[in-house]
């Protein structure tokens, strides 16, 4: 990652701060505004722009991978998001087009391409929707946490360890039986995975819907690997120990770590590009790059998540709840030292969707990276947030931050790149990090009423799809 520096915007980057806070804030009503418009009705104009963005869609079989596989996925969500609008689930589209708009820059960025004709058609159908105005019927929060696991889980397959001792299985690997599960299943295939440590990479494909992992506790059934960045031409991409593209993932009870260690570079312990997926009590392990929520929504509750340097990323809508969140010292040894960041969005349109927003969540150190702070807290340092990409996005409600969370809270990437265009806010933050008037003058207090924008009801239509 480059070392960045903070250069304060001018005066009136702080007013095109503040005016692309505003723009995003009237996306998010769009979302409410509307899910219930009948088929048809405000959308002829936008569905011929999704067509024409279909139509001028790069064939995968082009190209070779992994760029193939990128524009492969894009062409799946711009269909769906076509399909969506047509049906009138206006934010369903918006989410789709989002996720494939990122695919598509995947691709052209990882070929050093001028952006495609259909991303600018993609990008041009994301703006044409934006709203007007902030005069929506915005969903109240849920009065209790909607149950995403039933009580009880029948398994339709299940994994243990050869000779760990637990009663006979189906199979051996995580994998063998993600293979095993019927393509585009409507209903949840359960998968039970038996406690004990599986050395494998998993990937759960675009087929492969509604897939259900049911380990034995977070720390006792671990899925461990530790491809990172430059082994064997790997890009972090490549590198996670967990992928899932398929739509509809669960998980529960379980580990997901990159062992690559603190010196490895990128090292990706879970990817997802799954579509109203849910993780509940899952432990994500690793250091840099640990959690890569790439496109689409997610929903991440009473998660444990452990990192150094921009260990949450990616662009996808995703909301953090209850979650855990820790990082580690960055290297190992007599060096030890960090200057480490929780959170790098990628959005890269003031268009998408997308975001990450965390709630209720603690914000610290692990306790040896708390000692090591104790005796040099200019050394070992934590920031909130830096903007991987320019429409940056990312919002902590109602969470606590510990002693080591800097006083300034968010870093910049490189000089003053993104900081007149990203949205970076805090709502009634607590603890010994909760420095409001502190901060960088590029980040915001997000007023109450602004904040209702960004609830799993209404930032990822969480009502809709979280309960099982």
């Amino acid at each position: 990652m480059p070392r960045a520096h903070h250069h304060p915007p001018p005066r009136r980057g702080r007013l095109l701060q503040l005016a692309a806070a505003a723009s995003g804030l009237l996306l998010l009503a769009l979302l409410v505004l509307l899910p219930a418009a009948p088929p048809g009705e405000h959308t002829t104009a936008p569905a011929s722009l999704l067509r024409a963005a279909v139509a001028a869609h790069p064939s995968p079989a082009s190209y070779a991978r992994p760029c193939a596989d990128h524009l492969a996925l894009s062409l799946h969500r711009l269909r769906a998001a076509l399909s969506s609008l047509e049906s009138g689930d206006v934010p369903a589209a918006l989410h789709l087009a989002s996720g494939s708009l990122q695919c598509q820059y995947d691709c052209s960025h990882l070929l050093s391409l001028p952006a495609f004709r259909s991303h600018l058609l993609t990008s041009r159908f994301l703006d044409s929707l934006a709203p007007q105005t902030l005069n929506a019927a915005l969903k109240p929060p849920s009065s209790a946490p909607a149950a995403a696991f039933p009580a009880r889980i029948r398994p339709d397959a299940t994994v243990c360890k050869p000779n760990s001792g637990a009663e006979p299985c189906g199979y051996s690997t995580v994998q063998a039986a993600v293979d095993a599960a019927p393509n585009y299943t409507a209903g949840h295939f359960v998968i039970a995975v038996a406690a004990g440590t599986y050395k494998e990479n998993i990937v759960i494909p675009y087929e492969k819907t509604n897939i259900l992992l049911m380990g034995e506790g977070m720390g006792a059934t671990v899925i461990t690997a530790s491809r990172s960045v430059g082994i064997d031409g790997l890009g972090t991409h490549e590198t996670a120990t967990v992928a899932v593209i398929g739509d509809g993932f669960r998980a529960r009870d379980i580990t997901f770590e990159n062992s690559a260690g603190a010196r490895a570079h990128q090292a990706v312990a879970f990817r997802s590009d799954s579509d109203r997926s849910v993780l509940e009590n899952v432990e994500f392990r690793g250091h840099q790059d640990t959690l890569y929520a790439h496109t689409m929504r997610q929903f991440y509750r009473r998660c444990h998540i452990t990192g150094t340097v921009d260990f949450i990323f990616g662009n996808a809508a995703a909301v953090f709840e209850e979650c855990v969140i820790k990082t580690v010292p960055r290297a190992e040894g007599a060096q030890k030292r960090a200057r480490n960041v929780v959170a790098a969005s990628g959005r890269i349109d003031p268009g998408q969707t997308t975001g990450f927003v965390f709630v209720n969540c603690t914000v610290d150190g692990n306790k040896e990276f708390v000692e090591l702070f104790r005796t040099k807290p200019q050394s070992y340092r934590l920031y909130l947030g830096r903007p991987w990409k320019e429409y940056a996005r990312t919002l902590y409600v109602s969470c606590y931050l510990g002693t080591v969370v800097r006083p300034e809270g968010w870093l910049p990437w490189r000089g003053d790149f993104a900081l007149r265009t990203l949205y970076y806010g805090e709502f009634d933050s607590r603890g010994p990090g909760a420095n409001n008037t502190a901060r960088v003058e590029w980040s915001s207090q997000t007023p109450e009423q602004h904040v209702k924008h960004f609830s799993k009801e209404n930032f990822i239509q969480g009502h809709q799809w979280i309960a099982y």
